[in-house]
């Protein structure tokens, strides 16, 4: 009988050590995979456009995140500004993304493009670690994407 007990308890003290052990385990790689996935989905950066002539830090704003143009091609001066006001400024300097709320897998907001002087609904959206999707559309109609590669 004391044989019998004896083999039941290390049986019982084996499975508890056993989930404990899957438990921790299972936690573990709960966290690293938290972790990773929070590091690859993180747009703050400085990021090359598409057409590779300017470049823009995304930062975090909100609940989500901006973007300030560090770079800009040529003279850079905000021409097509609808206030004349602005037209001689640089664009340097100058918040082109405006996504300060989660939406979906990525963020929603407004993006002003210095070339034609207009602000359009848009979003942000990481689709790698090194790449982001900047779409902006009129009417919720008429959208164009451009993909920016991370430059640092």
């Amino acid at each position: 009988m004391v044989r019998a007990c004896n083999t039941i308890y290390r049986e019982d003290t084996m499975t508890s050590r056993r989930r404990s052990t899957l438990r921790a385990a299972g936690l573990l790689a709960l966290l690293l995979a938290a972790g990773s996935g929070h590091a690859a989905g993180d747009p703050a950066g400085i990021w090359l456009t598409e057409t590779g002539e300017s470049k823009v830090r995304l930062a975090r704003c909100g609940g989500g995140y901006c973007g300030t143009l560090v770079s800009a091609a040529g003279k850079g001066l905000d021409t097509n500004n609808p206030d004349p006001a602005l037209r001689t400024r640089s664009v340097v300097g100058v918040q082109i993304v405006n996504a300060p709320n989660a939406s979906g897998d990525g963020y929603a907001g407004t993006l002003y493009n210095p070339k034609d002087g207009k602000t359009y609904s848009g979003t942000l959206k990481m689709t790698g670690p090194n790449t982001v999707v900047v779409s902006g559309c009129v009417m919720s109609v008429f959208c164009k994407s451009q993909t920016w590669k991370r430059a640092n």
